[in-house]
């Protein structure tokens, strides 16, 4: 077995394990290997061990990737979600290319994606990035104006809203975890209670996954759990 498979192995294992605590089927959570700066072969190993969704941060080298594994490996269902800051020089690539896109935080983006998602894809599968512990050099909405971005999205077609992603400021501390992600829980639900079927809540990475699902995450985003340290990008 190669070292990403094990890996995949071992992050499996804690997310069943996760789930078993908080009495939840491991099932409701689906493990996103984040394979931002690791190359099509690194994809390629992580496939062979049965992991089907992948996210990446920088639009053109996901894009890079998504063209090469279909040539490479075509009638293989892989689900590409874009996870990281989308700028709208960016927003016609990745509608053309990416199956989802969780970092969407503001409306203009939302439109855009909408408008150049091309005619005979599936609708774009969204996720609306929050704020959550209100960090300054964050994206994402700010929660009090969430409800209002989440009823306009709602209206663009091609896209389809699926749920919340946040990336709360990182803590080693289990319950300062879990209290932040409760936060984004609450909100996820509030939706919910409003009549969005919403499905997704996205969060929980590597070092906090555990909490991530025992407040009620479905989605979990692994990189360096799946496909070990990231490569150092060479010294200008």
């Amino acid at each position: 077995m190669t070292t990403i498979g094990a890996n995949l192995q071992q992050v499996r294992a804690r997310i069943t394990q996760a789930c078993a605590a908080s009495g939840r089927e491991a099932s409701g959570v689906t493990l996103l290997a984040v394979s931002k700066t690791f190359d099509v072969d690194a994809v390629i190993e992580a496939m062979k061990a049965g992991q089907m969704a992948f996210g990446e941060n920088y639009v053109q080298e996901g894009v890079e990737k998504i063209q090469a594994l279909r040539a490479l490996r075509p009638g293989h269902a892989v689900s590409w979600h874009c996870i990281g800051p989308l700028q709208s020089n960016k927003t016609r690539l990745v509608a053309a290319h990416f199956d989802w896109v969780q970092s969407v935080d503001r409306l203009k983006i939302a439109q855009r994606l909408s408008e150049q998602r091309p005619d005979g894809l599936p609708d774009l599968q969204v996720c609306l990035q929050v704020n959550i512990d209100g960090g300054a050099n964050k994206s994402g909405v700010a929660p009090h104006e969430l409800p209002a971005l989440a009823d306009a999205v709602r209206q663009l077609p091609r896209l389809q809203l699926r749920g919340l992603m946040c990336i709360p400021e990182p803590s080693d501390d289990p319950a300062e975890q879990m209290a932040v992600f409760l936060r984004a829980r609450e909100l996820f639900d509030q939706l919910r209670a409003r009549g969005m079927p919403l499905d997704t809540l996205s969060m929980g990475m590597s070092d906090d996954l555990e909490a991530a699902v025992a407040a009620g995450s479905t989605l979990v985003r692994v990189g360096r759990g799946v496909f070990g340290h990231r490569p150092r990008k060479p010294a200008a």
